[in-house]
């Protein structure tokens, strides 16, 4: 096999890649945040008294976390449209990561809820607190600070299949590395430096959940 390295296209198109990295960023930071809100909003509902509350939320996480993120893009892209609801690529993005992230931060947060004693939440309401800053600050952030790792990792994963995007042509790495590949054929070249690129984005993102966790999860230090 006589194939010769010419990473010239890759070089040429160095700016549409590394602005392709900053919309891969922006889509997963928005994908995070999303999960985050509808992490913590399910595990409040999941605590309802009502159970038909309850069994919406427990019907919602087995529905995403068994089946594929590919076919709920496509749902919300391609089979919303039909029921009216018309969202542009990028939007659909981050919805989809929003509710894939957010079915498993459901269950990610509720075992740090539940890992809280009763009787730390009794002594809260003893003292006067309300029951919102009960949750907020006796049960909700000592448990995030206990499950920070997994939700870290997760939200890892979820920056990666921000790649499934490109199935819908959203602007994220990519979708822009295909678009290279396909006009120059140098298909080592473009996926070798996009899975460098992918690495360097997944550390990035690592360091930026090893600050928060110092920042607002580490206990004080005399």
């Amino acid at each position: 096999m006589n194939y010769t390295l010419d990473f010239t296209p890759v070089i040429d198109g160095l700016p549409d890649l590394l602005a392709a990295c900053l919309g891969t960023f922006l889509l997963a930071i928005s994908g995070m945040i999303l999960a985050i809100i509808i992490g913590i909003g399910g595990v409040v509902l999941r605590q309802s008294r009502f159970k038909p509350i309850r069994w919406l939320v427990i019907a919602f996480i087995e529905i995403i976390r068994n089946t594929p993120f590919l076919v709920q893009i496509f749902f919300i892209y391609f089979a919303l449209p039909l029921a009216g609801v018309r969202l542009d690529p990028t939007p659909t993005a981050i919805i989809a990561l929003g509710i894939n992230g957010g079915a498993y931060a459901i269950e990610i947060i509720r075992g740090g809820v539940q890992s809280i004693s009763k009787g730390q939440v009794e002594a809260g309401l003893a003292l006067g607190l309300h029951k919102a800053q009960v949750f907020r600050l006796i049960v909700l952030k000592p448990a995030l600070r206990a499950i920070f790792p997994s939700l870290t990792s997760q939200f890892v994963l979820l920056t990666l299949s921000t790649s499934i995007a490109s199935a819908i042509s959203a602007y994220e790495l990519t979708s822009v590395s295909q678009r290279i590949e396909s006009d120059s054929f140098r298909s080592f070249e473009v996926y070798f430096t996009v899975t460098a690129f992918y690495l360097v984005i997944s550390w990035l993102m690592m360091r930026l959940f090893a600050f928060f966790s110092a920042r607002y999860f580490s206990y004080p230090v005399k």
